[in-house]
């Protein structure tokens, strides 16, 4: 029976570099240490021969498809290749039932499943049964957060391996063994092969193709680095307005602005801009950060995230993205405190726990007489009749202790703050004693 997708190409048809270079051996593979070293999970899993279902969860280029192919060589199973972009329900029943032929004549398959986060719920669920008893052994592939887009029943029979991009030192043994296959050098000066190791961001894939383009250029010498940004194109960077990589990096510029590091901060809010992110979502989230990491300690910050966020709305982009920088710069290098952040925490979770308890009777209006009666009002003391205007009464609950709530840090305005707080409860116990 003939496997879906498992089409070779013939000897004498053109192959892509990507493809010649594609490593025959575990060992051959270029990163990745992590998951292959010495004492790596894959390692161990192949030298106790107990390979178990595995999402490989990473960007494109580092190696996905390449390992899943070689582990079905290191343990002798049928390794079949489709992709959930492709592949509907009957597609897959018809992998299923071959998996199963072969599985009654003694041979085990190991189906690599790409971009497995496309198949919806259902069409994961069809997987389980055949993972439980054996018809399969799944590897999944996925550029998105496993955790968030797989089922919790696939995730539990599966271990997710993280592979990460490949760092300059990779992707120049990758530029090595491509001029090995070629026996030919790159036609570049040094600046220029670091820069065109750089424009491959990670992806091994993506450097093989540049590789191809470069090498097939007639020079008359080595090329500059101006000279090879004239001829080729820098590599989109990996963005998803809605995946992993959107979360990630307004994780990165609020850290950073927490952190109070303006250049960080300012690097990653760019970063998010060329990815092409609305700036009306990255004003919105700068205003979000005042208000939880700076809050009083320095009150203008706020205002600040509002003028910039009108700025932009009047101008538009890009002129418009410099005042949302500029309040990126502001909250970096503002004073810090989430007290009242954490005091609204303590509050709410305070008013949840505390039900309907109702305030006391002396700080109740009383509009009717038989308010009166039932004692609503009586006993409260005007503070602005008080000494120092400020009467010391007690407006939490009467069977309620005190909470503390709002504790100002030593930092910015919020010093001030605390001062009066601390004036404040001296009189407190003083009226009350």
């Amino acid at each position: 029976m003939t496997d879906l997708f498992a089409s070779e190409p013939q000897p004498d048809a053109p192959r892509p570099l990507a493809d010649r270079l594609r490593p025959q051996k575990l060992s051959e593979v270029i990163g990745q240490t992590q998951v292959l070293g010495p004492d790596a999970p894959l390692t161990v899993m192949l030298a106790s021969k107990a390979l178990s279902s595995l999402v490989f969860w990473g960007p494109p280029g580092v190696g996905k498809t390449t390992i899943a192919r070689l582990l079905a060589d290191e343990t002798d199973l049928h390794f079949v290749q489709i992709s959930a972009i492709f592949t509907g329900v009957p597609e897959l029943r018809k992998v299923f039932e071959a998996a199963k032929i072969r599985r009654q004549n003694g041979k085990g398959t190991l189906l690599f499943v790409d971009e497995i986060h496309r198949f919806n719920k259902a069409q994961q669920d069809g997987f389980l049964p055949h993972m439980e008893d054996g018809t399969i052994l799944l590897v999944g592939a996925t550029t998105e957060n496993p955790s968030f887009e797989l089922n919790a029943a696939v995730l539990s029979r599966a271990q997710v391996l993280v592979l990460e991009r490949l760092d300059l030192r990779d992707l120049e043994l990758l530029a090595q063994r491509a001029e090995q296959a070629l026996d030919k050098k790159l036609p570049l000066d040094g600046q220029a092969r670091e820069a065109l190791l750089e424009m491959a961001d990670g992806d091994g894939r993506t450097l093989l193709n540049l590789i191809e383009q470069v090498t097939a250029w007639d020079t008359d010498g080595p090329m500059d680095s101006q000279a090879l940004a004239t001829r080729l194109m820098r590599r989109a960077a990996v963005y998803d307005k809605s995946g992993e990589a959107h979360y990630n990096l307004i994780s990165a510029l609020h850290k950073s602005v927490r952190g109070s590091d303006p250049d960080a901060a300012l690097y990653w809010f760019a970063r998010m801009l060329e990815g092409g992110e609305d700036p009306r979502y990255l004003a919105r989230r700068i205003t979000r950060m005042a208000v939880e990491d700076i809050g009083l300690a320095d009150p203008q910050a706020q205002a600040i995230c509002l003028q910039s966020w009108e700025t932009y709305e009047r101008l538009g982009s890009p002129e418009g993205e410099l005042a949302l920088a500029q309040a990126v710069a502001y909250l970096a290098l503002a004073p810090k405190s989430n007290a009242g952040y954490v005091a609204y925490k303590g509050a709410r979770a305070l008013a949840k726990q505390s039900g309907s308890t109702p305030p006391p009777k002396h700080i109740l209006n009383a509009p009717t007489s038989m308010m009166k009666d039932q004692g609503y009002g009586a006993g409260y003391a005007y503070d602005h009749d008080a000494e120092d205007g400020f009467s010391g009464q007690n407006y939490f609950p009467d069977d309620m202790d005190r909470p503390s709530l709002y504790q100002p840090v030593e930092r910015g305005f919020e010093r001030d703050l605390k001062k009066r707080m601390d004036y404040f409860a001296r009189l407190r116990t003083k009226r009350e004693t």
